[in-house]
């Protein structure tokens, strides 16, 4: 199981879009029999779009995305709070819901999601998540396998979330212009002083590379060297914060 980890990690590192990252997790849930994800990811303010990445029916999260489901949610709601991972939908009896939230598990059985672990992640920035592994039923596989690998499950939903945020996050607006992954990452690196050789050490990727990522950065940004460009990351910077 060691290299099924190692080998979800290698794709995350590869991953450019939101394709990439669904496409690891699934591939990597499979390995243990877990054949449904979803990826939450709340904004840090009551503004803006959450995140939410996963292989259940397209249907079923258009819906639940459309219908803002993630503010009755009960799984969300009680992951909100943070804690150790959790089992849901075991025991059929829903008489302490209301009739809201009665009809969004309804719903969601019908796309065969009517059980799951959840893991919440709550990080240093204060930005929520939440990882959940659903299964149509509470069958003893399932909670078996969820049992058996609590810990690596834990594992794989927080790597997800911290590769996650900083390849796909808004952070990467520089001076209103959005960078690749890529391309931010070797403007960090140039900015705190690495050569273009010892960037493409740090991230495994040629020295000729970087220099592309870097002439793509000036481009876009509209300056003619690197260090007018480091200047306006540092200007970002400070206006994010």
């Amino acid at each position: 199981m060691q290299e099924v980890f190692e080998t979800f990690l290698e794709r995350l590192t590869e991953s450019v879009d939101e394709t990439d990252f669904r496409e690891a997790f699934a591939r990597a849930a499979q390995e243990y029999d877990l054949l449904q994800f979803a990826y939450l990811s709340l904004p840090p303010k009551n503004s803006g779009k959450p995140r939410l990445i996963s292989n259940y029916p397209p249907r079923w999260t258009g819906h639940y995305e459309l219908n803002r489901y993630h503010t009755i949610d009960p799984v969300i709601l009680q992951a909100q709070c943070g804690g150790c991972p959790f089992l849901w939908g075991l025991e059929p009896s829903q008489t302490e819901f209301l009739n809201a939230e009665r009809k969004l598990f309804a719903e969601a059985a019908e796309f065969g999601i009517s059980c799951g672990l959840t893991v919440p992640i709550i990080d240093k920035r204060g930005c929520f998540a939440a990882v959940t592994f659903a299964a149509d039923g509470p069958k003893p596989a399932f909670v078996r396998v969820t049992k058996r690998y609590r810990q690596i499950l834990l594992c794989m939903a927080s790597c997800f979330h911290i590769y996650a945020r900083r390849k796909l996050s808004n952070d990467r607006i520089v001076n209103g212009v959005q960078l690749t992954a890529r391309e931010f990452e070797c403007l960090q690196w140039a900015a705190k002083g690495k050569s273009a050789w010892a960037t493409g050490r740090i991230l495994g990727i040629a020295r000729r590379t970087v220099s592309f990522h870097l002439d793509n950065v000036r481009e876009k940004l509209g300056v003619e060297t690197t260090r007018q460009a480091i200047a306006l990351l540092g200007e970002s910077d400070s206006s994010r914060h």
